[in-house]
């Protein structure tokens, strides 16, 4: 789709037909989206699937009931029929006083240059170009066996907004992404690791062979494993796992989770949930984030904001709803689909580097664990408790050993964040991001 006017025309026509129905207030919300992927397996074209789709949704309240409709038929028939039954709804939906439009102060004026869109749709051959470099330069790469396939692919879409406060706005995104999985061994003794990259502009796009040949290396870094007992034991996470943590502490101060008293550190504001001098941020604007907006799903314009300075919870993740029921304001961060009300969520999440290599945040450590993998559904935000299954290297006088799997981690995040140690190798990979990360003690369960 080109970018025009014409989403937030609509959006503006749908909201004065709605309040012209009954509503006393109103908002919507516009998706349009083209996405291209394309993919390989042992360099012959497996697959290439070419989307586009457009959705639309409406929010109304008649006093402080109210109701969602959404639909992906967009026209004006069709947006007729959404404003009625959505009017018809509200009328009999459970009041819920907390659920109101953001204030008009805290609205986004103007869409903010992020630079998140690289509108030059590339085409199927370039992007099947980037499956074949990739999982050559892996194949390529001696004791690499077999190869699951390289997917490349490419998506643009627009976003658009309107409130009857006035408020309607829109941006444009795009993402460019690489990926390959492939195997080293035979057998039994196979092993399996993968690499990607995924940005927002093609030129940030790293060369397809190197994440080719970052993929094999993985692989083979992986045969071989071997068993070690159960001890508890300093577990440092490779950055690639170690987001994982941040996003569970994300999920943990989530004011959907802090307002149902579901989450451990529901009591924790203004406390130390980290260690002295760590800092975790999120930062909506980030130029060219994969998690960027210049505006959250209320249409407040947010900002970058210290979630935990000096390792002390400062705020919780916001949107209006949860604000209200905690007394509280917005911190931006509403997300939202066409068919559900917003709820709170994180952008661009990173923890702050620390100030040790990782060799040097490694080099005391006698016996310990170096995880690169996680899997399995072990992480309790309502307990804090953590289990999971985990595969890595083993770690002997501060180096890396030998491979392992088959063990499983443990431990609870409250303890675990507490004794987290960031190294100094953070890089934006990711929408959430961490350096290499140290906790000084957990359980490694293994024979």
């Amino acid at each position: 789709m080109t970018d025009n006017p014409e989403p937030t025309t609509l959006l503006t026509s749908l909201l004065t037909r709605t309040r012209k129905l009954g509503a006393d207030s109103a908002d919507a919300v516009l998706f349009h989206s083209a996405a291209v992927q394309v993919s390989t397996r042992h360099l012959k074209p497996e697959g290439i699937e070419r989307s586009e789709s457009a959705a639309l949704g409406l929010r109304a309240w008649v006093g402080h009931k109210q109701a969602i409709v959404s639909s992906t038929d967009i026209s004006l028939p069709a947006q007729a029929e959404l404003a009625e039954r959505v009017v018809g709804m509200a009328r009999v939906a459970t009041e819920d006083a907390d659920s109101t439009l953001a204030r008009e102060s805290l609205l986004a004026r103007e869409v903010l240059p992020l630079d998140l869109c690289d509108a030059a749709e590339p085409s199927a051959e370039w992007l099947m170009q980037q499956c074949r470099e990739c999982e050559d330069a892996a194949l390529s790469v001696p004791g690499i066996t077999n190869s699951e396939g390289a997917e490349a692919g490419y998506g643009h879409s627009v976003i658009a907004l309107a409130t009857d406060k006035g408020f309607a706005q829109r941006y444009s995104s795009s993402h460019f992404s690489v990926s390959v999985s492939v195997l080293a061994g035979e057998g039994t003794g196979m092993e399996r690791d993968y690499d990607y990259a995924s940005v927002r502009h093609r030129a940030d796009l790293p060369p397809a062979a190197g994440i080719g040949t970052s993929a094999a290396a993985r692989t083979l870094k992986r045969l071989h494993p071997r068993k070690v007992a159960t001890a508890e034991v300093p577990v440092v996470f490779d950055p690639r796992v170690a987001r994982s943590l941040l996003s569970a502490f994300a999920g943990a101060i989530n004011g959907a989770s802090v307002a149902r008293g579901t989450s451990f550190l529901k009591e924790a504001m203004g406390q130390p949930v980290f260690a002295p001098g760590i800092s975790i941020v999120d930062n909506p604007h980030r130029m060219r984030g994969l998690g960027s907006r210049p505006f959250d799903g209320e249409g407040v314009t947010g900002g970058k904001i210290a979630l935990v300075k000096d390792g002390m919870l400062k705020t919780w993740l916001l949107d209006t709803r949860t604000a209200n029921k905690l007394k509280l304001a917005t911190t931006g961060h509403a997300s939202r689909g066409i068919a559900s009300p917003p709820t709170p969520s994180s952008t661009n999440l990173y923890m702050e580097a620390g100030t040790q290599t990782p060799q040097e945040l490694m080099a005391d450590i006698k016996s310990g664990f170096y995880v690169t993998e996680t899997y399995g559904m072990g992480v309790n935000l309502v307990t804090g408790d953590y289990s999971q299954g985990s595969s890595g290297f083993w770690i002997e006088n501060g180096q890396i050993a030998y491979p392992v799997s088959e063990v499983t981690i443990a431990g609870h995040l409250k303890e675990m964040f507490a004794q987290a140690t960031p190294a100094n190798d953070l890089e934006f990979r990711y929408a959430t991001n961490t350096p290499t990360l140290r906790v000084e003690r957990m359980t490694v369960a293994g024979t």
